[in-house]
């Protein structure tokens, strides 16, 4: 994975936020009109001091909606609990897996059938670097 600083932008970008919301199914009729703006820093980024980006390299968080080359959006200020996603020092490695267990025996659960579960324990060179809140990958 590959460390991304995050900034406070000088001139932030706000985009324009439509009402309507989008049909995934069968089309439905655009709104003429914008509900507001949405600051998209502001939207993914809710403690800056305490947010960082990652690059994600392999498949093994696909099943999770999470693929190769997205930027993850890490926040350490929130506290990991079972059933969160997150980044994990192992060692000088670090990983991107669902965190199931608890303080005293956690389990890292990848969310795909190749890559088998990490047991760590107190015994074990693990931290748990932050919580993943939010994703961001390029369509096009």
């Amino acid at each position: 994975m590959v460390l991304i600083a995050i900034s406070k932008a000088e001139n932030p970008v706000s985009l324009p936020l439509y009402m309507s919301p989008v049909a995934a199914g069968f089309p439905s009729p655009a709104e003429d009109y914008v509900e507001g703006t949405l600051d998209i820093n502001a939207h993914l980024v809710r403690h800056p001091a305490a947010t960082f980006m990652l690059r994600v390299v392999g498949d093994s968080m696909t099943g999770a909606g999470i693929l190769p080359s997205d930027l993850l959006v890490v926040d350490r200020s929130v506290e990991p609990v079972a059933g969160h996603i997150v980044v994990a020092a192992l060692g000088a490695d670090l990983t991107v897996k669902r965190l199931l267990g608890d303080k005293n025996r956690w389990t890292l659960v990848a969310e795909h059938p190749d890559f088998p579960p990490i047991r760590v324990g107190p015994e074990h060179d693990c931290i748990l670097w932050g919580v993943v809140t939010g994703v961001v990958r390029r369509m096009v």
